[in-house]
């Protein structure tokens, strides 16, 4: 999507970036791991068709994506933003019939990050941009029954197991946007800052210190 193609989303740990060309090598390393592609469903992608994949997730309609950075090594202006990365997070609008369900997938690629609460503040912050920018009412979630781990935050984070599939191995957890959901999500991301991209590459120790 071209709607978040000059956005940043600062939270308390993590800023969430476009995906960018200049990712794409660090991207494609990750998934050589055959854990990530396991996890995330992935067949392994030569780098030119991994270039071809970030500029599909730029220009379709259907996909929104960011980069997840280590906030801390990110404002240190000595480091390449390709250093600071440790995931990414993805909407899928998945029927072109209700443009108001979407699709959320996350990946924490980076082995040291997990178990830290960054999953849940992504996921938060995704949701919140979902809901403000793509009016999206309902998240769905699909993921592999060997993934236990995800499974559980999403649960934690009160999504409802709505079905198993043995067939694909995959359970599918769905959240509703009420107004309690979305009192609760605001709450969650109040700390929550929306910035031009651009401009924040250029001064990211001034833009932290804004706060």
């Amino acid at each position: 999507m071209k709607i978040n193609e000059n956005t940043l989303l600062e939270g308390h740990k993590v800023v969430l970036v476009p995906y960018n060309a200049e990712h794409v090598p660090r991207y494609h390393e990750w998934m050589k791991s055959t854990e990530l592609q396991q996890l995330t469903a992935s067949e392994p992608l030569t780098l030119e068709q991994e270039y071809d994949m970030q500029r599909s997730w730029r220009e379709d309609s259907d996909k929104c994506t960011f980069i997840i950075l280590d906030k801390r090594r990110w404002a240190d202006c000595k480091m390449k933003e390709e250093q600071c990365m440790i995931g990414d997070v993805n909407i899928f609008l998945t029927d072109p019939l209700d443009l108001s369900l979407a699709e959320l997938e996350i990946m924490i690629a980076e082995p040291a990050y997990r178990g830290k609460g960054i999953g849940k503040e992504v996921v938060h912050m995704m949701m919140q941009y979902g809901v403000a920018k793509l009016n999206i009412q309902k998240f769905q979630v699909k993921i592999g029954l060997n993934n236990a781990v995800s499974i559980a935050m999403f649960k934690k984070l009160q999504f409802q197991q709505v079905s198993v599939c043995r067939v694909f191995k995959e359970a599918t957890l769905e959240m509703t946007m009420d107004e309690r959901v979305r009192s609760r999500l605001l709450q969650s991301t109040v700390h929550m800052r929306e910035r031009d991209y651009t401009l924040s590459r250029s001064g990211r120790q001034e833009v932290m210190s804004q706060d």
